[in-house]
């Protein structure tokens, strides 16, 4: 069974997979400073008694990366830490690679091997709209090339920015309101949160695909993907497609692809 990692700012999410088939999902909160010990316990309670016979994980958590790494050097099994020097097979067509976050990178090869091939095989362009701390609208075009993007503040980090900045103005449930004009203060920060980032993403995603079209000739598949998908997207006008956890999809396409390049190597 092959075990993924995915270490974003807030949650972590693991998922185990026989073969390409998904078995088990889980999120948790992301603790900064846990120790390998600590990560050790939380994996073990949430596998129990899973045979893993792989690993693959990517982390955006700095400050844990030694722990992970103490951690996944433990495992007496194949094991995939995604970034700079790990080949995934995705071109980086930006300014700078290294800038670009490991989870960017897989999400993008997931989205490619999962919307952006056309049933006779050619490529297609796909812009992943992942909401997660930040919001990331990123654009892969039809041969898997990541192409870059635009970064925005979460939904949970504006509505933690506004509790704490604004005197009057308090945390509170992430839901659609029924209309756009709040009648109170609750409604009324629901609309400018739920709704005001609907706008925010059909905006950048109707600018990028017009840009994709512009360079390829063919519309992009539009993906939602992200822990906090669910509270945006029914909102979303531009949103196609939707798979909740696309990046440990991305991580088990990395992983394979890992493991038939050193079969490859090995061969005589």
């Amino acid at each position: 069974m092959l075990l993924t990692v995915d270490v974003g700012n807030s949650q972590t999410v693991l998922a185990t997979f026989d073969g390409d088939r998904r078995i088990g999902t889980w999120r948790v909160t992301t603790a900064a400073r846990a120790t390998a010990d600590e990560l050790r316990m939380v994996w073990r309670g949430l596998l129990r008694d899973t045979e893993v016979t792989g690993v693959a994980a990517c982390s955006t958590v700095p400050a844990l990366l030694p722990s992970l790494r103490q951690l996944l050097d433990s495992f007496d099994v194949p094991v995939v830490l995604i970034g700079p020097g790990v080949r995934t097979g995705v071109p980086l067509h930006v300014d700078n690679p290294r800038e670009v976050g490991a989870d960017r990178v897989v999400t993008a090869l997931a989205a490619h091997e999962l919307f952006g091939r056309t049933p006779d095989g050619r490529g297609r362009p796909v812009v992943v709209v992942d909401f997660g701390t930040s919001t990331n609208v990123d654009a892969v075009g039809p041969g898997g090339q990541f192409l870059g993007g635009a970064l925005a503040p979460g939904v949970e980090v504006s509505l933690d920015a506004l509790a704490n900045r604004a005197a009057q103005l308090r945390s509170v449930e992430l839901t659609c309101p029924p209309q756009a004009i709040g009648k109170n203060t609750v409604a009324a920060l629901q609309s400018g949160l739920v709704l005001g980032f609907a706008g925010l993403v059909d905006g950048l995603v109707g600018r990028i695909a017009a840009e994709l079209v512009a360079q390829f000739g063919t519309p992009p598949v539009v993906v939602a993907t992200g822990g906090l998908a669910p509270v945006v997207v029914d909102s979303c006008r531009t949103i196609g497609e939707r798979e909740p956890d696309l990046t440990v999809h991305g991580l088990r396409l990395a992983f394979q692809r890992q493991q038939a390049a050193e079969r490859r190597t090995a061969a005589p």
